[in-house]
């Protein structure tokens, strides 16, 4: 397995999730309604296909129950110490006008908070990718749709800051890059042993397990009106399992 190769596509999940968002609000930051509801829902309907369908099942083929559980409570716990250490809010329905540094600052701390968070999800992909190329790149793909809202998100204060929007898709991309050294890790693990293997497949479950009940879902939810966000989780599972079927 070529790590550099892994980096890459860490780099590449992260970098194009965070900065395609910052690219799509700083171009239409002045109140342009985006069809987030469904988005996420969506989002998540594809995530929970992966957990399910492939993480956890291979995980428990690489090296049984003991180690995918332990992977799994890691994977969750991990994220709630990042989320209790470095909040990072998403998308929040009040975008004041009045231009403040204040906004600035916000965009920079939310994009601090997505940084920390990009890592294990990193991990995520490189352990998946050391399983089966094919899993990586669809969880990699997965990944960088999810982080388009979270770019989106800290563009929005950035862009009301007046930054111009060259440095808003600049701060944006650069909250993207720990997922490549995420990826980086999570590849190295992955090689040394099946047990390790097992483990990290299953710390990728548990980091997207809490994305998917802690972020994605709550997010749709709130956002839908009438059964859109319900309707975007099904089709997103739906669309995971067909991707992935071709698998077993």
């Amino acid at each position: 397995m070529n790590i550099m190769y892994v980096l890459l596509l860490g780099l590449a999940a992260g970098v194009l999730g965070t900065g395609g968002g910052g690219l799509i609000a700083a171009f239409t930051h002045r109140r342009v309604k985006l069809p987030l509801s469904g988005f996420l829902g969506l989002s998540a309907g594809v995530m929970l296909a992966v957990v399910f369908h492939e993480l956890i099942p291979e995980a428990l083929e690489d090296g049984g129950l003991a180690p995918s559980i332990i992977g799994l409570i890691s994977g969750v716990l991990i994220m709630i110490v990042m989320d209790y250490l470095v909040p990072h809010e998403h998308l929040s329905n009040n975008s004041r006008e009045k231009v403040q540094p204040t906004f600035v600052r916000a965009g920079l701390l939310l994009g601090l908070g997505i940084a920390f968070h990009n890592f294990p999800e990193g991990i995520a992909i490189g352990t998946s990718y050391a399983h089966d190329p094919e899993l990586g790149y669809a969880i990699a793909v997965v990944l960088a749709l999810h982080n388009l809202p979270e770019g989106i998100a800290m563009a929005i204060p950035l862009s009301a800051g007046h930054l111009p929007p060259w440095k808003v898709v600049l701060y944006t991309m650069l909250a993207g890059v720990p997922m490549g050294i995420g990826a980086l890790i999570g590849g190295w693990i992955g090689v040394i042993s099946p047990l390790l293997l097992s483990v990290g497949l299953g710390f990728a479950a548990g980091a997207m397990l809490y994305i998917i009940c802690h972020e994605l879902v709550p997010g749709a939810q709130r956002r839908s009106r009438g059964y859109g966000a319900t309707l975007g989780i099904v089709i997103g599972v739906i669309i995971g399992v067909i991707l992935l079927g071709h698998h077993h």
